[in-house]
């Protein structure tokens, strides 16, 4: 499972592996309010994460490293809480977690390691078989994610197949899938 952490909006991506290949079995993005509270945003992450991998049971967790321009310390703050409950949901379930940074995961999936928003999502597209590039961008460096962290554990990229959109309501709402627009 790979998560994009985020205050605002936390991407994730849960691959399965089957006879027929590596499919996409759950993704989307965990949305929060600006008008909420710091504390009230991050109980919902983690309620969010917790609830995916209990159902899910993810072997490893793949989360994007801490990373921040000098010019936004504050981002590199607020997205260390996010990564902190996303964290403790994992380790609460007794999943293991693993951190890849951005440009490992962009390095890895497209051959560059400054790769744009788009050229992640045709890479992720294209390595798990999807009909359509995955959006929000979240939801795409979730899956980039998840991708990686499989070929770290089995040595190589997983061939993916075809599979129907899947859905998640993770929050208690809808929210974006792979194929979603």
């Amino acid at each position: 499972m790979g998560v994009d952490p985020g205050i605002l909006a936390t991407g994730f991506g849960v691959l399965e592996v089957g006879p027929g290949g590596v499919s996409v079995a759950d993704a989307g993005v965990i949305s929060t309010s600006a008008d909420q509270s710091l504390e009230a945003r991050l109980n919902a992450i983690h309620r969010a994460v917790y609830r995916i991998i209990e159902a899910r049971a993810p072997r490893l967790l793949i989360v994007e490293d801490l990373y921040t321009e000098y010019k936004f310390p504050r981002t590199a703050v607020l997205m260390g809480h996010a990564r902190g409950v996303i964290y403790l949901a994992a380790r609460q379930l007794d999943v293991a977690v693993l951190a890849l940074s951005p440009a490992e995961v962009k390095r890895a999936v497209t051959g560059n390691g400054s790769a744009v928003k788009a050229q992640v999502q045709r890479a992720v597209q294209t390595l798990l078989g999807l009909e359509r590039m995955p959006r929000p961008s979240h939801v795409a460096d979730a899956l980039g994610l998840a991708v990686t962290g499989m070929a770290r554990i089995i040595g190589r990229f997983p061939a993916g197949r075809q599979v129907a959109t899947p859905t998640s309501r993770s929050a208690g709402r809808p929210v974006a899938t792979p194929t979603s627009r």
